[in-house]
């Protein structure tokens, strides 16, 4: 069973200004757009606003474009083909915009004759979401974002020796001296205040009575404290609701057929785990070898 990528939290302003590409070795193997941040991406997990729908297939094989928008005011372009992603267009058909909703899925670029770059997302899943939830992920992704700030700019104090090898080797891992390595010979160092103004636009819309202000990028402190979630560690809360979502699993596996995810989601919900949380536990176990889909709406234990 091959693992899953990592499906990255990143406002739309980083993926959508990402032009190079990391191609596929194989016919199986992944590919990888690389951020000017240095995130090398397969897979996104975002959470927006889903503005604008519109149907270019057919009743035979519908096909939908859609538009999300993020907290940072950007948006991510969306293509669902109902032939190879059924659930998710039927999720799309159902959807009336504004809606808040999260999406799982692959990315894909395309190169204009004249060479502009266009990146989009092949949704997995689309699930209706919270804005709470949305809220949640914004600080996720403003906390992911800030983070590869951070490491970037200790790459680029090298100069020349930021080169993967002497990333790693400084204790970065190996896929993340990658990525930054291949960001800094592709673009060169990036330029800080477009992330800090997605970060900053971000916060602020969750957190409006912080006046939360970033400054120039010049003046950018270590470790923002309006970034600092209190509370248990990241690991230590996905292992907690991991826990809960696999005994649910069993609880609900009445049948021997899996757990309904209808059910699943209802119980999780009831347990205080949103919809995009159990979706991204669910990709976790199934990354693990715990979980897997017999089929689209059941999750069964290994």
């Amino acid at each position: 069973m091959n693992a899953r990528e990592t499906a990255w939290r990143l406002f739309s302003s980083e993926l959508n200004g990402a032009t190079y590409e990391i191609k596929a070795a194989t016919e199986k193997a992944p590919s990888y757009i690389v951020t000017r941040l240095g995130a090398m991406v397969n897979r996104v997990l975002m959470a927006g606003v889903l503005t604008e729908k519109e149907s270019v297939g057919s009743q035979d094989e519908p096909m939908w474009r859609g538009r999300v928008q993020d907290l940072a005011g950007g948006s991510f372009f969306i293509n669902v083909g109902g032939r190879y992603q059924p659930e998710a267009a039927i999720a799309m058909d159902s959807l009336e915009p504004p809606a808040f909703v999260a999406v799982v899925g692959k990315v894909r670029s395309y190169t204009t004759d004249d060479g502009r770059v266009f990146v989009s997302v092949r949704p997995e899943r689309i699930i209706k979401i919270t804005e709470e939830v949305r809220a949640q992920w914004a600080l996720d992704a403003a906390k992911s974002t800030w983070g590869r700030m951070l490491a970037m700019r200790k790459a680029a104090a090298l100069g020349d020796g930021a080169t993967e090898e002497a990333l790693a080797k400084a204790g970065m891992p190996q896929r993340e001296a990658q990525g930054i390595a291949t960001a800094l010979a592709q673009y060169g160092p990036p330029a800080s205040a477009p992330h800090l103004k997605s970060i900053q636009t971000a916060l602020r819309m969750v957190l409006p009575d912080d006046n939360i202000d970033l400054g120039l990028p010049e003046d950018m402190p270590d470790s923002p404290d309006e970034i600092v979630i209190e509370g248990k560690s990241d690991s230590e809360h996905k292992s907690e609701i991991e826990d809960i979502v696999l005994a649910l699993l069993d609880e609900l596996d009445t049948d021997g057929k899996g757990a309904p995810r209808d059910e699943l989601e209802r119980r999780a919900e009831a347990e205080g785990i949103s919809s995009m949380e159990l979706e991204e536990v669910s990709n976790a176990l199934m990354d693990k070898g715990q979980v897997y889909e017999p089929n689209l709406r059941h999750l069964k234990r290994i």
